[in-house]
């Protein structure tokens, strides 16, 4: 039988690139056991168990912050990195966001009562002609875990959708993710409209996918570009950082 200490340094070895080695030991190093058993329950997609230890966390005192952070989106940042690397696939991704779900659902009401400010709102979608959201889905997940409301207008979106979808929800970051090559002209179209509506300079754009690059990006006039659930985090607090700023 594996343990959570072996079956955690096992999944370590998924990590390689130099970048983000240290990013997910700091998520790792030093946090109480009970943190690390339901991360770990998490990757490898054991519902039950993330149920049962997130109860039993916050029974004993932690935070709902602290199980958030420590607990899920340690774990669900793990299967991110396995998921953009080829490691696992779809299956094995959907089976970890019902895990993380599962915790989810004793965490969210205490958060929604505490009366904390979000960071922003986020609007993302699929552009127009692409049906595949697995990647998007837990870029979502990572950003709601982050403190950010994000409304999520699924696959197939228009530019015209994710326009009066920012207007709507007054969003300060619009993510649009492709992942086939052929639907990717459509992040440009979409910022094209925003240029045309003269409403560019009211909202931060990210792009991201599997055949997105930072230099595509750059030459579609996006503000940012994540190459994974991770990045997209750490690029929306940048970019509501700069929106704030200007």
């Amino acid at each position: 039988m594996v343990t959570e200490h072996e079956g955690l340094a096992r999944e370590f070895q998924h990590v390689t690139k130099p970048s983000e080695i240290e990013h997910v030991k700091s998520l790792f190093e030093g946090k109480d056991p009970l943190m690390r058993e339901m991360a770990y329950a998490l990757i490898t997609g054991d519902q039950h168990t993330v149920d049962r230890l997130t109860r039993q966390a916050l029974d004993d005192g932690f935070s709902a912050n602290d199980v958030l952070d420590d607990g899920l989106i340690s774990g669900m940042a793990i299967v991110g990195i396995k998921f953009r690397d080829n490691i696992i696939f779809v299956p094995e991704v959907l089976v970890a966001a019902r895990a993380m779900k599962a915790g989810m659902a004793h965490i969210e009401p205490i958060l929604s009562e505490s009366g904390i400010e979000p960071i922003g709102a986020v609007v993302m979608g699929t552009v127009k002609g692409d049906l595949h959201d697995i990647g998007k889905n837990l870029c979502i997940m990572m950003l709601r875990g982050a403190g950010f409301v994000v409304h999520d207008l699924g696959v197939d979106t228009s530019p015209q959708e994710f326009i009066e979808a920012v207007a709507d929800h007054d969003a300060r970051v619009l993510g649009m993710s492709a992942l086939l090559t052929t639907t990717m002209p459509n992040m440009g179209r979409t910022i094209q409209s925003f240029e045309d509506e003269g409403l560019r300079e009211d909202v931060k754009i990210m792009v991201g996918g599997a055949p997105v690059t930072q230099e595509f990006a750059e030459d579609m006039g996006a503000d940012g570009y994540g190459k994974d659930a991770i990045a997209c985090v750490d690029m929306a607090k940048e970019l509501v950082g700069g929106a704030a700023r200007a």
